[in-house]
């Protein structure tokens, strides 16, 4: 209920949405824009953080998690010139999200399967290894307990693909809430 109080009014970045859909275009992925869409709280929540004035201009790509983490590799090299115009690309989600395996009272501990999880995901960002994202459904370990569904992983891959081609992870962060929820970030390019 609380969620729904907030607000977050950041302008929109009209022309940026439409240079973004024209280089989506171009990589033959098609578009359509939604200019009456509002934010979603992958995007405010962490934009609420950084910027709480909401005085950056904002335009949000939606993610297809049922086309798996190559398209949005795809989506995010078809992207990266954005790069060079000083357009930010941000992709929010959880390193490990699993609501239902949460310790919701809180958790000293971390759940092995999280960590292991985790730690695969970081050392194949790092390594640039974008044949193991691609396919980390079947080569991560735990993959299904740390993400029941895709859509929380997916926006990893399109920042990923943002970086370019052959390009590298950094993580800038590394923690655990809850007993399982990583909150790790990273940086590429």
């Amino acid at each position: 209920k609380e969620l729904y109080a907030l607000s977050y009014p950041a302008p929109g970045a009209p022309d940026v949405a439409k240079k973004a859909a024209g280089l989506l275009d171009a990589a033959g992925i098609p578009t359509a824009g939604d200019p009456a869409q509002g934010l979603d709280h992958g995007a405010w929540v962490p934009l609420m953080l950084a910027w709480p004035k909401a005085d950056i201009p904002v335009a949000q790509i939606a993610i297809q998690p049922q086309l798996g983490p190559a398209h949005h590799i795809a989506m995010g090299r078809a992207l990266a010139p954005l790069r060079e115009d000083g357009v930010l690309i941000v992709g929010s989600g959880g390193a490990v999200h699993n609501l239902r395996a949460l310790a919701w009272q809180g958790s000293d501990t971390v759940d092995p399967w999280a960590v292991e999880f985790d730690a695969w995901l970081t050392e194949k960002l790092e390594a640039g290894d974008e044949a193991a994202l691609a396919d980390y459904r079947a080569r991560a370990p735990h993959a299904r307990q740390a993400h029941p569904r895709d859509e929380h992983l997916i926006p990893v891959f399109l920042a990923y693909g943002a970086g370019g081609k052959g390009a590298k992870g950094t993580r800038i962060h590394s923690s655990f809430t809850m007993g399982a929820l990583s909150m790790s970030a990273y940086s590429f390019g």
